[in-house]
């Protein structure tokens, strides 16, 4: 188990639908780290932005991605996590992939897919929520749009971070800032959301505005907005127990269940 947990988040322009450059260009940025971490954050559709042209950009689990990210994994000795593309059984997901140093990979599949730009209709739903345990932490992987909807984050597993990878437009940006805010708020948990910056090929500007906070809604990092960065933050588990601890809000929630 591991008290302390570095993230680096990568608040990043994204090349539109072409995979291998910006495999490279991430590449290069990560090659920058100066410090070890253990968490190494991609925004959503890293090798694609949002596209819903899917099959021009869908990829195997067995596919160059994949393989990029666990050989990434195993040289940092970090751990590996953005939304890609990915085909199977015909099907098309928006899949967050959390990639191991050793390789391992754990999924999650985009539960709310974003209607207003179609998606539902090029891209199948998720169905269930992922738990990841790594290093002593549990974290829940989230997408983009799932950011909306509070049930799908409610922490009934005893999660310690929430993980939300994104493709966030600037026009409703205040809606992105307030909602990552408030769950990790509700939730008392750390929470984590990256963004991407710049243009699309749809005329969509992203301003970024990844940002942590804290299991009382405190921000503890310093990313700039509208251009890109990488910030290193490190999370503290003995925070989360403190708090959890002394206050016990998480004791007081509403039992139900979903359908």
């Amino acid at each position: 188990m591991k008290d302390d947990l570095t993230i680096a988040l990568f608040q990043t322009n994204l090349i539109w639908e072409h995979p291998e450059q910006n495999r490279i260009n991430l590449g290069k940025k990560i090659s920058t780290l100066t410090k070890p971490v253990d968490v190494i954050v991609l925004p959503e559709m890293f090798t694609s932005g949002f596209t819903m042209n899917a099959s021009s950009v869908a990829e195997s689990m067995n596919g160059t991605t994949v393989s990029w990210m666990q050989d990434l994994a195993k040289q940092t000795y970090a751990a590996i996590t953005g939304s890609i593309v990915i085909k199977e059984d015909d099907k098309y997901y928006n899949r967050l992939l959390f990639v191991h140093p050793d390789g391992r990979i754990d999924c999650y599949n985009k539960k709310h897919t974003f209607t207003l730009a179609g998606e539902h209709e090029i891209y199948q739903s998720g169905n269930s929520i992922s738990i990841i345990n790594y290093k002593g932490w549990k974290i829940k992987p989230l997408i983009c749009y799932d950011l909306r909807f509070p049930v799908w984050s409610r922490n009934v597993e005893g999660y310690d971070l929430l993980l939300y990878v994104a493709n966030w437009p600037k026009v409703r940006i205040n809606a992105w800032n307030a909602l990552l805010k408030a769950r990790a708020i509700e939730n008392m948990s750390y929470c984590v959301g990256v963004n991407r910056v710049g243009l699309d090929a749809n005329n969509h500007e992203y301003s970024g505005h990844s940002a942590i906070y804290d299991t009382l809604g405190e921000r503890l990092d310093t990313t700039p907005n509208d251009k890109e960065a990488v910030e290193i933050v490190t999370l503290h588990k003995s925070h989360i127990e403190t708090y959890r601890n002394k206050l016990g809000f998480l004791n007081d929630k509403d039992a139900f269940s979903l359908k």
